[in-house]
């Protein structure tokens, strides 16, 4: 039986870096240098690994990075005003907010502060807004915008295909659809009402997986010889890491699959990178 091709995030994520040390040279040359500013509230796990391959992928690049570390307890007019300060600084370029907040935290409110300009993983409803319109001079999710570089970098046909999303959410599931929609792929969302979701999903060149539900999508939901782009990241019974795939039964009708982990999340921070040199770029009007 042949196992499909294992689609690694580390030589796309290599790729990216790459282009982007030269630029932030050619900035540095200018006496410019980028910044990366990350509001966190609080200490999660996942927001501590996410900021560590973040800080690490700035370092690697040559952009400057700052953490603002808030309590738990931050009140929202502490938070707003702690937001407004990231926004005034002239020396950051990106701004990062980890989401989701505490309880006493109203992200509806929150997200229309975060200067657009700046917002470079599309938390202001400016930019969800350009991503619907083809605007480029907006900002995708980091994320989602991983999706479609792996799916290139591995030479994925992308024009002319069906491509099946599971998720509805705006930080993957409906931004990973719409640039997919504009590499001129058909897409379809799935979520927790759609009938016959295996059905829908098994028709897809393309799967993208962003459901946020451990090992949701059996070999029922794969096209046999397909691509599979698995977003998920869960943690099983036994304390594993594990993807919205299930990757066992996967590998074995997938064409291609990426792995959790090591597979997408390995991408998003270059992008997250990208996104503060094209901010910066744009602020200093080159």
């Amino acid at each position: 039986m042949q196992l499909a091709t294992i689609l690694k995030g580390k030589p796309v994520a290599d790729k990216i870096s790459e282009g982007l040390i030269k630029e932030v040279e050619e900035l540095k040359a200018k006496g410019i240098t980028p910044k990366l500013a990350i509001v966190r509230v609080g200490a999660s796990p996942d927001d501590l690994a996410y900021e560590r391959g973040a800080l690490g992928r700035s370092k690697k690049v040559g952009i400057d990075a700052e953490v603002k570390e808030l309590p738990e307890d931050i009140s929202q007019d502490d938070f707003i005003k702690e937001l407004k300060a990231v926004n005034d600084d002239p020396s950051v370029n990106g701004i990062l907010v980890f989401r989701p907040f505490p309880k006493q935290l109203d992200e509806e409110v929150i997200k229309y502060v975060i200067a657009p300009e700046k917002d470079i993983d599309c938390f202001s409803p400016i930019n969800a807004a350009k991503l619907v319109e083809d605007d480029a001079t907006g900002f995708a999710p980091c994320t989602a915008v991983s999706v479609v570089e792996i799916l290139k970098y591995y030479e994925v046909p992308l024009e002319g295909s069906n491509a099946v999303v599971l998720g509805r959410s705006m930080v993957i599931g409906k931004p990973a659809a719409l640039l997919l929609l504009r590499e001129n792929a058909t897409s379809t969302i799935c979520h927790s009402r759609t009938k016959d979701i295996a059905g829908v999903s098994k028709g897809g060149d393309i799967l993208v997986a962003a459901i946020g539900r451990a090992k949701f999508a059996t070999k029922d939901f794969i096209k046999e010889g397909g691509a599979v782009i698995d977003v998920g990241i869960n943690v099983d019974e036994e304390g594993n890491l594990v993807g919205d795939v299930d990757f066992e039964e996967a590998e074995k009708v997938a064409g291609m699959i990426t792995p959790v982990p090591g597979g997408v999340g390995s991408v998003t921070t270059s992008i997250l990178a990208r996104h503060v040199i094209r901010a910066c770029k744009a602020q200093n009007n080159l």
